[in-house]
């Protein structure tokens, strides 16, 4: 069987609006997270990404209220991540109306609570999110919102975190990250081949070009953008016409 890829938007938020920056950094206002999420489902997206880039006490009561109202009209999965420290922080996410958590810097940190996690609530709801950067030929994770090298191996780390009971990882590329360059296709490709997991492959969409090399070229079993949705670039019905034109099969949109 083959199964169909799929497109996710990825809605920044801070401070309880969406944002967008480059390189994880210069963040500017973009719109309001339920407001952009079900337009997105509206425009057929398979699934919609939260990521609380402030991750400040008060900036999850904030993102947790939007994921609250958001869950109350939307019909497609929700996976919120950024600021998630704990067993209590998935606990929480999951209560407000997720449909999937995204852990990075408390799994690094702990990774037991991967396990952990996956033991209480099921694989299919604990994504690990990893930041990766590209040095001398590998790559090597980072945590806290990109800021901190942590001297591991971004292949070797999603193996293990697969191991240790991950249904999903959202892999994002450091050097691409805003840049609209196109996606790192050889890191993708290279975590894909790695694990028995779905990859979601993030960081450096700039064209519809871009998410055809990614799923075909890179492997990838889902495509994140921001930029192309957020700017009225394209539309995600518009991205699903040209991945079917190129031979992808995807959901079909609807609305």
């Amino acid at each position: 069987m083959v199964l169909t890829k799929r497109i996710i938007p990825c809605l920044d938020v801070k401070d309880g609006v969406v944002v967008k920056g480059i390189c994880f950094k210069d963040l500017r206002s973009v719109g309001d997270p339920p407001s952009l999420a079900v337009e997105y489902q509206d425009q057929g997206a398979d699934e919609i990404v939260f990521l609380d880039v402030k991750a400040s006490v008060a900036g999850a009561k904030t993102l947790l209220a939007a994921v609250t109202k958001t869950a109350e009209n939307l019909f497609i999965p929700l996976t919120v991540g950024g600021g998630i420290r704990s067993f209590e922080d998935v606990r929480r996410t999951l209560k407000a109306g997720a449909d999937k958590t995204s852990v990075n810097t408390a799994a690094v940190e702990n990774p037991s609570l991967i396990t952990q996690c996956a033991e209480a609530f099921g694989n299919q709801c604990i994504v690990v999110a990893i930041d990766a950067k590209r040095t001398d030929g590998s790559w090597e994770v980072y945590t806290h919102s990109g800021t901190r090298p942590t001297g591991r191996d971004a292949i070797d780390w999603a193996v293990e975190v697969c191991e240790r009971g991950a249904g999903e990882i959202l892999l994002t590329s450091m050097d691409a990250d805003g840049t609209k360059l196109g996606y790192d296709i050889e890191l993708t490709r290279r975590v894909v081949r790695a694990v028995s997991v779905p990859v979601i492959a993030s960081g450096g969409c700039g064209t519809i070009d871009h998410i055809v090399e990614v799923l075909k070229k890179g492997e990838a079993d889902a495509a994140l953008a921001a930029s192309i949705f957020h700017y009225g670039q394209h539309t995600v019905a518009e991205v699903k016409e040209i991945l079917k034109r190129n031979g992808i099969r995807v959901r079909e949109a609807v609305g």
